[in-house]
């Protein structure tokens, strides 16, 4: 996919966990896209940005509330998220994963932020014995019972791509899984490119629409993105 262009105009684009895989590639493509004209990065640490229109705020993700005033824009794009191994404990990695996600979802709502684009994951489910996927699933229906006038959440499997830090199951499985995948009902669990992800997301923020949907990053996908975007 290449980067959008179009007339310019006066959106703002809200980004957390813009220090991320998908994050890093999202924020500089709304920075090239005339579309917005301001992307505000909220982060844990600080970040270069090469674009004038980005604007880096540090803050502590435990006082959220004392930066509401940032989550004001058209649209909130939430790239945030952990491991395991990275959080240290699974309590650890459920605040990262759960609970700033639903306090920045909180505030965005509170400020009128039409759009919220969630990354969750395949195979999320309030339901499951997978802890992880249990913390994505609570956290996909906490959203969902947001008011917001528009909820698109993509659930990838495996991601492809570049990382500041070495994840062998993702290695592995990034090896193994396309050619699992060929068979059927496994289809969803294709690995799929950080970059990918974050052009879907950057396109569905300029597509018309209102209420929830979901994407399945299978081999459906494509065809559930040139529907909402007229391609």
């Amino acid at each position: 996919m290449t980067i959008l262009h179009s007339e310019s105009c006066d959106k703002i684009a809200v980004v957390i966990g813009a220090t991320g895989l998908i994050g890093q590639f999202l924020v500089a493509k709304l920075a090239s896209f005339s579309h917005y004209h301001k992307v505000i990065a909220i982060t844990r640490r600080p970040v270069s940005y090469e674009s004038a229109k980005i604007e880096n705020h540090v803050v502590n993700f435990d006082e959220l509330s004392r930066h509401a005033h940032l989550f004001n824009g058209d649209v909130l794009f939430s790239c945030l998220g952990t491991t395991l191994k990275q959080a240290g404990t699974v309590a650890a990695q459920r605040v990262i994963d759960v609970d700033y996600q639903i306090s920045a979802a909180t505030l965005a709502n509170k400020n009128g932020v039409a759009h919220y684009i969630l990354v969750s994951s395949s195979g999320a489910n309030s339901q499951s014995r997978s802890a992880y996927l249990q913390m994505k699933g609570e956290l996909d229906d906490a959203i969902k019972a947001m008011p917001f006038k528009r909820i698109s959440i993509f659930k990838p499997s495996v991601l492809l791509g570049s990382r500041n830090h070495f994840r062998l199951g993702e290695k592995i499985a990034s090896v193994i899984l396309p050619l699992i995948c060929r068979l059927p009902g496994l289809r969803r669990y294709r690995p799929i490119h950080g970059e990918e992800v974050a052009q879907s997301m950057l396109l569905i923020s300029q597509s018309d629409g209102e209420g929830i949907t979901e994407f399945l990053l299978d081999e459906t996908f494509p065809n559930q993105i040139a529907e909402l975007t007229g391609d």
